[in-house]
């Protein structure tokens, strides 16, 4: 057998041992020539939480003992409407399990077909499906030990009778969903939507106990549902960190604290403009909770944000799944990101922010009494995230960046949940209710980070002709092509059009394209070294032939201009102020 061997210089275990204050060294001598500190490398997450340059194994924690999770998970998709067709397609397809909000007259015939022993259902939280979807049981064949799957009741009044027959007929049914979602899906950061989520499951622990239900039959009647997100290592985490929080629960409890998971691919990442990106995204969101040990993961269609998803959509969603788990076997590792040391910190520092906002909730009297609390820090995080995306430091492909205004739109039939969504400013949004027991009962809006880019590209849209804004070029493509490549896909993410000058050599070069152009506005975009030379003659010829704001790609100019572009300026702010000038009523 031959033997192979590396040289000896390439032999990992002969280099001295780099230390991390080596590394530092290093990293201050490459900073000190751009001016940037070390504390630059240094971000942090809508939870403070400081995410490092570089982990270590000095970084290594105690691992923390968790029952493992399973290996794989279910695929599981929604419907929104009864149609037995997309059903069928989804099982054929690879779909493991249905989460079904449809009306309950409709689940018998729904149904018809489905071995249920193979396919578990999933409802959404209706007393009449609930119990419509036990009769169907009880006259299926399936075993009364095999029925699987979730009625998503919420344990309060009448729902408690439905969860009792189905404790005493079905045991291994589960009842209650503690859904996350709304958190999320107002723009909660991970750390809230983790805290909110505990202290709604606790407060549904207390009514089962209530109702006369011991401890280890509450928590088996608990899933728990979680947005994942195209930030990868952050739903990791997540989903990481609330199975250890809520083992701390079970502890604390006296019972066994295995948490089941539902993942789905967030709605407030969704985009409407340029949907095709959504696949990108939901193809991240699905890996990452698969990798972070979800026991069931639904992937929301490309197209979900914009109506009912098409038999195309599903089926990519559907693959999506399959891909994972049979082409790249993803599901074959348990807890693959286990000895991480940057998941394992993140996971850590994630558990104990949400651990300290459950007990912030529960001093404030409990979920049922925090209402005001929640929706206010949620609201906090909300304008926290939105200036983020209001100067593109979160930015959002196809949207915010790299915008195609020649894009041929998706155009879906409305959908339950779509024309609904009002996506309302927090000051527009309904007064706290009463606690019902839902997560959705907060008066929480529902949001999506594209939201207020889009109401732009509709508003530009809708005009007779798309407004523009002049890209006045100076001198040869070389030298203004970052910089008018910049403006542009900045006032591209609000619908206008950017003609530009080309290549030109003086002043009246540009004044005169700009002429042609018909624009009323215009940004110089050009080198340090073009503006130094030309910019207040270029501005002054821009005025001259009729330019009524002139503005600049970059920070500094000796030149009088109404104002700059450049990397981190308040996007949302400039494109609505260039609207109100040209007087596009809203």
């Amino acid at each position: 057998m031959m033997e192979l061997a590396l040289p000896a210089e390439f032999r990992p275990n002969e280099f001295p041992a780099a230390s991390r204050e080596q590394w530092r060294e290093l990293v201050d001598a490459v900073l000190a020539k751009t001016g940037a500190s070390f504390d630059s490398l240094v971000t942090k997450t809508y939870d403070g939480i400081e995410l490092q340059p570089l982990y270590t194994l000095d970084d290594a924690l105690e691992p923390y003992a968790l029952a493992p999770v399973k290996q794989g998970w279910d695929v599981r998709q929604r419907h929104a409407v009864p149609d037995p067709v997309a059903l069928m397609n989804d099982l054929e397809g690879g779909v493991t399990s249905l989460w079904l909000a449809v009306p309950a007259a409709s689940l018998e015939r729904l149904l018809d077909g489905v071995y249920l022993d193979l396919a578990p259902i999933v409802l959404d939280g209706s007393v009449d499906s609930a119990r419509a979807m036990l009769r169907i049981y009880d006259q299926s064949p399936v075993l009364a030990s095999e029925v699987r799957g979730n009625l998503a009741l919420v344990p309060f009044g009448e729902a408690l009778d439905v969860i009792r027959q189905a404790r005493s007929e079905f045991p291994a049914l589960r009842t209650v969903v503690v859904d996350a979602l709304p958190f999320h899906d107002a723009g909660g950061s991970d750390a809230e939507e983790l805290g909110a989520s505990l202290a709604l499951a606790v407060s549904y622990l207390r009514a089962l106990e209530a109702a006369g239900f011991s401890v280890a039959e509450a928590f088996a009647q608990l899933e728990f549902r979680y947005a994942a997100t195209a930030d990868q290592f952050m739903t990791i985490a997540k989903l990481r960190a609330a199975r250890r929080l809520w083992a701390r629960v079970g502890e604390v409890s006296g019972a066994d604290g295995v948490q089941v998971q539902h993942a789905v691919t967030s709605s407030a990442m969704m985009t409407r403009r340029d949907p095709w990106v959504n696949m990108l995204r939901t193809t991240v969101a699905c890996l990452s909770a698969g990798l972070g040990g979800a026991d069931s993961v639904t992937v929301q269609p490309f197209d979900a944000a914009i109506g009912l998803p098409d038999e195309f959509a599903r089926r990519i969603a559907r693959n999506t799944q399959n891909l994972l788990l049979e082409e790249s076997h993803l599901g074959e590792v348990i807890d693959p990101a286990a000895g991480s040391w940057y998941v394992e910190q993140l996971t850590d520092a994630l558990a104990v922010e949400a651990w300290g906002w459950f007990q912030e909730i529960e001093r404030a009297g409990g979920i049922g009494e925090a209402g005001a609390l929640v929706a206010s820090r949620i609201a906090a995080t909300w304008e926290a995230r939105s200036a983020r995306l209001a100067d593109r430091s979160d930015p959002i492909t196809g949207v915010s960046e790299f915008p195609n205004l020649g894009e041929k739109p998706v155009v879906r039939e409305s959908a339950p949940g779509i024309d609904s969504d009002s996506q309302a400013p927090w000051g527009d949004a309904p007064p706290i209710p009463s606690f019902s027991g839902r997560s959705d009962s907060f008066g929480l809006p529902r949001v999506r980070y594209a939201q207020a880019f889009e109401e732009l590209r509709d508003l530009a849209d809708a005009q007779p002709e798309r407004p523009q804004v002049f890209l006045a070029t100076l001198g040869p493509v070389a030298a203004h092509t970052a910089r008018a490549t910049f403006a542009a896909n900045l006032f591209n993410a609000g619908g206008f059009a950017t003609p530009n000058a080309g290549p030109t050599r003086t002043p009246e070069d540009v004044a005169a394209k700009f002429k042609e152009s018909k624009a009323r506005i215009a940004v110089l975009c050009g080198s340090d070294s073009s503006y130094a030379d030309t910019a207040i003659a270029t501005v002054e010829a821009l005025r001259q032939a009729g330019a009524e704001r002139v503005l600049l790609a970059g920070k500094k100019t000796e030149a009088t201009v109404d104002g700059f572009v450049f990397m981190g300026c308040p996007a949302l702010e400039i494109l609505n102020d260039t609207f109100d000038h040209l007087g596009v009523e809203r």
